[in-house]
């Protein structure tokens, strides 16, 4: 979600560097930095905020003669990062690049990495000082400890001992014209130009300079210097991998090759749940969520839950609803955010508030969130953005780990929200010793799982929904259904749908479409069931045979290898085998393609759909 842009040439390289970063801004970002390798020195410069504060932070050098300011006119070898917080808060101590105890290496790193707690430990009982709360710091450390002369071989090493979902680069000031990749889930690219070569997260960071590109695999490590590029697997094996040449203009690599953001953050939805979950599971038997400013015994006594939001969010607050009282026994209220500030609610001190706002400053969450701390409750936010709003109106706050989001349309936000929505309600089922010890394990297990899922999902819908779509997109009405934890994955499917297609929608609850809905069926009305495995499904294939029988065409989104669904349906669409509770963070992707290619088929601008806003701050 961060920018991580890397160079070694023979020009000087931080103007390079700080144009790379410029190049991936659109990614977002809350701090930025730049380290530079001149005369056996690594110089650094860090600053909070946007690149604008990392040019003065430099000038500011460049006027006091110290810095990576100061080596700029004759450094040739550097990295350069901007930050998108996760572990520590947006201060100039957490932003990258992070210095081992010498000060002779430094990296820079996107992603998480999950065992870094136990690693600061380790590292600390031998000596290591720390400098930030960041869990990318421990990276440079342990190559400390690994290094014996040869950086390539001490990224190795630590590479080896690193768990979770991350890149990172490294420099040595012994090793002046070199650095050192490796790639576990995250992005890396190579930048192959003549006598220079670049290191970055995404192709825009060195296409104004160089359109050959080397796309770095899962563990691999990466050394590029001058000459060129070299790879080897994580047991250093050589890996041989020619250059592609890159013809996408500078506006569809930001993309990263995707037709429109949208399109790109629907593939995009496995790494945010992967950062969303990643540290937060770190064995197989529980969840850490020690992060949140809320004791165990506040957690396990809590009486009731109210969740407040709106759009999207609202959705995903629905998801968690199911999930928490299936598992915690906690009873929930769902209320629209607009709707619970202008209600005087009954709420004590007792209750525990959570408010779901991606960009933590929608005015209607915001105000709900206010009103509940008046009446004495504690107030949970669940929000993406570091130092929002939410974040200071909140007695604690659990963050998504999505990453900037451009399209208008929610979309990896969304399951990063339910996501979190499970991390909350495994662990108050711990807590409350609701649930046995087994199933708690198996839920764990197949919540690490979901990211490869989400992958395979997208890749077996993308078929079948572009197909679909292109039949449909000609009808001026959707009806969707289904049962339960069904239910909001409908809701939010039917909302993506009029967002960026413009054409009317209801969504219902399946159990009610006779008193009502069922009115509006005719030959003419597609309707979208969500007839994944769980224990109403007979009930949902019910009320898809009534559909059919109106003469309506039933299009199912349906469990892979459940036979069901395709025996009643019209068409289907399958989503990847897992747990029932945890199927809508998969059903909701083949409706977000559904809604997308019926949005192109009506050559509609689905980034930026009519008369929206992607922040509602006002009422």
């Amino acid at each position: 979600m961060c920018g991580i842009v890397g160079y070694v040439g023979g020009r000087p390289c931080l103007g390079l560097l700080v144009a790379g970063l410029e190049k991936l801004e659109y990614r977002g970002y809350d701090s930025a930095g730049v380290s530079v390798l001149e005369d056996g020195e690594v110089r650094s410069v860090r600053a909070v905020g946007n690149l604008e504060n990392l040019r003065a932070a430099v000038a500011e050098q460049v006027e006091s003669g110290d810095g990576a300011g100061a080596a700029a006119p004759l450094a040739t070898t550097g990295i350069a990062h901007t930050r998108w917080a996760t572990h520590g808060r947006v201060t100039e101590e957490n932003a990258h690049p992070h210095g081992d105890c010498g000060d002779r290496i430094h990296i820079v790193l996107n992603g998480i990495v999950e065992n870094h707690a136990e690693l600061r430990r380790e590292l600390a009982e031998q000596g290591h000082r720390f400098s930030s709360e960041t869990d990318a710091e421990i990276v440079s450390h342990l190559i400390e400890r690994n290094y014996d002369g040869d950086l390539v071989a001490a990224v190795r090493a630590s590479f080896a001992e690193l768990r979770g979902h991350y890149a990172f680069v490294a420099m040595h000031a012994e090793e002046p014209a070199r650095l050192v990749g490796a790639r576990r889930e995250c992005p890396l690219v190579a930048g192959v130009g003549e006598g220079e070569t670049f290191l970055a997260s995404a192709i825009p960071a060195f296409l104004a300079e160089t359109r050959r590109a080397i796309m770095i695999e899962n563990d691999e490590i990466v050394t590029i210097d001058g000459v060129g590029v070299s790879i080897t697997d994580a047991e250093g094996n050589p890996v041989e991998r020619a250059a592609e040449e890159i013809s996408w203009d500078e506006s569809a690599a930001e993309k990263g090759g995707y037709e429109t953001f949208m399109l790109k953050e629907i593939h995009e939805q496995a790494d945010a749940v992967a950062e969303t979950i990643a540290d937060r599971l770190p064995g197989d038997e529980g969840v850490d969520l020690s992060e949140l400013d809320l004791d165990d015994e506040y957690l396990r006594d809590v009486q009731r839950i109210v969740i407040v939001a709106c759009g999207t969010s609202y959705h995903a607050g629905l998801v968690g609803r199911y999930a928490i009282e299936e598992w915690a026994r906690v009873p929930i209220e769902m209320d629209i955010a607009s709707e619970y500030r202008y209600r005087n609610p009954v709420i004590g001190k007792r209750d525990l508030v959570i408010g779901i706002t991606q960009s933590g400053e929608t005015a209607d969450t915001l105000a709900a969130m206010r009103l509940a701390r008046e009446h004495g409750a504690k107030v949970l936010a669940i929000t993406n953005v570091m130092g929002s709003q939410a974040t200071r109106d909140s007695d604690t706050v659990l963050y998504t780990r999505a990453g900037p989001e451009v399209s208008v349309a929610a979309t990896k936000t969304f399951v990063a929200q339910v996501a979190s929505m499970y991390l909350l309600g495994l662990r108050l089922a711990e807590l409350r010793g609701t649930l046995p010890a087994a199933r708690i394990t198996e839920l764990v297990a197949e919540l690490k799982s979901i990211p490869s899922k989400i992958e395979a999902t997208l890749v077996a819908a993308e078929g079948p929904t572009r197909e679909i779509a292109a039949e449909q997109a000609g009808h001026d009405f959707f009806l969707y259904l289904g049962r339960h934890i069904g239910l909001p994955v409908c809701l939010e499917g039917a909302l993506k749908l009029k967002e960026i297609s413009y054409i009317p929608t209801d969504a219902y609850a399946a159990g009610e479409m006779k008193h009502g809905p069922i009115a509006l069926l005719d030959e003419s009305t597609p309707v979208i069931c969500v007839a994944t495995e769980s224990p109403v499904l007979d009930k949902v294939l019910s009320n898809v045979e009534e559909v059919r029988a109106r003469g309506a065409e039933a299009i199912a989104v349906a469990t892979r290898g459940e036979t069901k669904a395709a025996e009643v349906a019209d068409r289907t669409i399958e989503v990847a085998s897992t747990d029932w509770i945890l199927q809508p963070i998969v059903a909701i992707l083949p409706l977000q393609l559904l809604a997308y290619y019926i949005a192109r088929a009506r050559d509609l601008n689905v980034d930026q759909p009519r008369n929206l806003a992607k922040t509602v701050t006002v009422e």
